[in-house]
């Protein structure tokens, strides 16, 4: 079926396709195809995100308000579906020539005011660290307002983290090494099937049945089905994993991109303690930073979805209450994502993918934040 695009839409296709292929060849120029591969990896996540419109902030907060559960049970098969691969590459790959690395972290004190930071701020923001991508690429002026204190919540947080470092935790745990890749793919399974089960017996308490499912109209123009955007998006998480050599992540380029925005205007970034160990980060190109290039990635393919989809109109009026909290609510990202490893990409969808421990604590920790969020999202009247 042949597609109609208006000449502006098409306009910002060529020029978002243009910007993806230069960032790609600049990737490749500076750290080879690998990298390069990065930038497209990332672009097939933007289109994905928007198409489905695959959001875990709207899907945690319609659980509270409305009773309904497929955004959640999505998320779940986006986690099976990416860790059916993900588990033997990172027990195995070594042994075939494939070495492969998890987000296996310690889970503390400060993780889990971060964690919870993350999941009060996604709600006031209106998107976690793949939402505010995606929606930003999409053409929201209101995201791009979260993005920028997002990138300043990060970096604020960096000149403080080695304090933070100091605070009780526990120790990293993989469930790969403790149970093996199939014990803890059962696990990991049993789990989430006792989580859908719970969120189908909310939803039929409340509503008699569960909703019907957003139908996919056209791969190329949207919109797709929940279910499709899991899919896809298990294929970016694992072709992450085979190309790059570790889980999809999002915010450290946050951080990086911060921090390099204070070094370049002369602030001191580079005598805290965080950026010693990296201090070469600061004075490379951002092109030799994967998670930035998959950033960069994401918001383009969001674009070039949002433009194929007739949808790329940008409205620069805010209003005072969005501004505030778009800001609030990027800054409490920012802080908080630099405190638990990362986002719901990164911390939740990375550690449980990767079989840690540490995925399941910031899982409940965020929502913990989230319940607030979606509470103060009412008083404010946001809906």
């Amino acid at each position: 079926m042949a597609v109609t695009i208006a000449k502006s839409q098409g306009t910002v296709i060529a020029v978002a396709t243009g910007l993806l292929a230069v960032i790609a060849i600049g990737a490749y120029n500076e750290a080879g195809m690998r990298q390069a591969v990065a930038v497209l990896i990332g672009g097939v996540a933007g289109l994905s995100l928007y198409h489905a419109s695959f959001g875990f902030t709207a899907a945690w907060r319609r659980i509270v308000t409305e009773k309904r559960g497929a955004g959640l049970r999505a998320q779940f098969v986006l986690i099976l579906l990416t860790s059916v691969v993900s588990f033997p590459l990172i027990a195995w790959g070594s042994q075939l020539g494939w070495p492969t690395g998890g987000f296996v972290f310690p889970f503390g004190v400060a993780a889990a005011i971060g964690a919870f930071m993350f999941g009060l701020g996604m709600q006031l923001g209106g998107g976690c660290g793949s939402g505010t991508l995606f929606t930003a690429g999409g053409g929201s002026t209101r995201m791009m307002i979260t993005l920028a204190a997002f990138v300043l919540g990060s970096v604020l947080a960096t000149a403080h983290l080695h304090l933070w470092g100091r605070l009780p935790k526990l120790p990293a745990i993989s469930l790969i090494r403790e149970l093996g890749p199939h014990g803890a793919f059962l696990l990991t399974a049993c789990v989430l099937g006792v989580l859908a089960i719970v969120t189908i017996r909310i939803e039929r308490g409340a509503h008699g049945d569960l909703a019907t499912s957003r139908a996919t109209g056209s791969f190329l123009t949207g919109p797709w089905s929940p279910m499709l955007g899991a899919v896809m998006l298990a294929v970016v998480g694992i072709a992450t994993f085979v190309v790059v050599g570790r889980p999809w992540g999002i915010t450290s380029a946050f951080a990086l991109w911060g921090g390099k925005f204070f070094h370049a205007i002369g602030v001191p970034v580079d005598t805290w303690p965080y950026w010693t160990w990296q201090r070469s980060a600061l004075e490379n190109s951002v092109l030799r930073d994967t998670t930035s290039v998959m950033d960069f990635g994401v918001i383009l393919g969001a674009m070039v979805a949002a433009a194929l989809a007739g949808r790329f109109a940008p409205v620069w009026r805010l209003s005072r209450r969005d501004l505030w909290t778009a800001i609030a609510g990027g800054l409490l990202m920012g802080y908080g994502a630099r405190l638990a490893y990362g986002c719901n990409i990164g911390a939740y969808l990375g550690g449980l993918v990767s079989g840690s421990l540490h995925g399941w604590l910031w899982l409940l920790f965020g929502f913990l934040g989230s319940l607030l969020g979606t509470r103060l999202r009412l008083k404010l009247g946001m809906g």
